[in-house]
């Protein structure tokens, strides 16, 4: 392993009884990079990171954090890490400062208070350290554990779905401080089950399915194609979907829970309005739709008559 690798993973992989969460699971994350661990819920995103964080022990294969051996130097290596698995849990009815204080001490039991002040600016978070956490909103919290996650200057940031549950003005301060963050020469390991985010953000990503590593490469070499898929609300789709089937200029469509999907070149999007108007049907919306589900279906070739 070269000095820029700051995380390594060599064939993981965890068993529970019957279960295979991870299955040979080999992935690299260079030093100052924004990566993107993407996969659907249930993928063994959250069990790579409980591992990758020593929370639990591999049925299989190596770890290997700045160029060492987790499993040999666990106390020292993940004393670099910061992390934020899920949702931040606090102590509501006292403040930001005293929370990060609380927290400090569990490794400090002198906590450095000038430290903490460093982290709440980061977030900003620095005017509002003296309120007690019930008047904080939801991406305010979510700030304060990333805050939580930087004590001690760590080298190494993982967060777990950061903006789960937060509202479009708590997903645009989190994705504005993770760049902040990368721009600090950090190494932000971001796990997320949506393609866009990580499409905003990050430079490298790999996505899993079923425990194992389907791709893994940079975002912008994996995500340049020509084709784009859209969501198609129209009257009586299985039909809709039929007649565009029957185009040589249209490369898949699918119908779900009553919606179509089309992938197709976007200069084609005129003339399959055009076509659908023509033989009588309804068009209701048309929005371009690059989920991580679609993703998965391109890369495994699904979909495609």
């Amino acid at each position: 392993m070269d000095n820029h690798t700051i995380l390594y993973t060599s064939h993981l992989t965890k068993r529970f009884k019957t279960v295979t969460a991870v299955e040979d699971l080999n992935l690299r994350i260079s030093r100052g990079d924004i990566f993107g661990f993407l996969g659907p819920n249930g993928s063994g995103k959250s069990t790579t990171i409980r591992m990758i964080l020593g929370l639990i022990k591999p049925t299989d294969g190596e770890i290997r954090l700045f160029d060492r051996s987790l499993k040999h130097n666990r106390k020292n290596l993940l004393s670099r890490i910061g992390a934020l698995v899920e949702k931040p849990s606090f102590y509501n009815y006292l403040s930001a400062r005293r929370n990060l204080e609380i927290f400090a001490t569990l490794t400090n039991p002198n906590p450095d208070h000038q430290d903490i002040d460093r982290v709440l600016d980061i977030v900003s978070l620095l005017d509002r350290a003296g309120d007690k956490i019930k008047t904080y909103s939801q991406g305010m919290k979510q700030r304060l554990g990333v805050a939580q996650a930087l004590l001690g200057k760590p080298e190494l940031i993982i967060l777990d779905e950061p903006t789960a549950g937060l509202d479009p003005k708590g997903i645009k301060e989190i994705r504005r401080l993770i760049i902040q963050l990368a721009g600090q020469g950090l190494t932000i390991f971001l796990s997320s089950h949506i393609l866009y985010e990580v499409e905003q953000m990050c430079r490298n990503m790999a996505i899993i399915n079923k425990g194992s590593l389907v791709v893994q490469g940079g975002v912008e070499e994996l995500l340049n194609t020509e084709e784009e898929i859209f969501s198609v609300k129209v009257d009586r789709p299985d039909q809709a979907a039929d007649l565009l089937k029957s185009k040589a200029w249209v490369e898949s469509v699918q119908v779900r829970s009553g919606e179509m999907t089309v992938e197709i070149k976007e200069e084609k999007v005129p003339l399959m309005t055009e076509l659908l108007v023509q033989q009588g049907f309804q068009i209701f919306a048309i929005q371009a739709k690059r989920s991580l589900e679609d993703y998965f279906l391109s890369l495994l070739g699904a979909g495609h008559d």
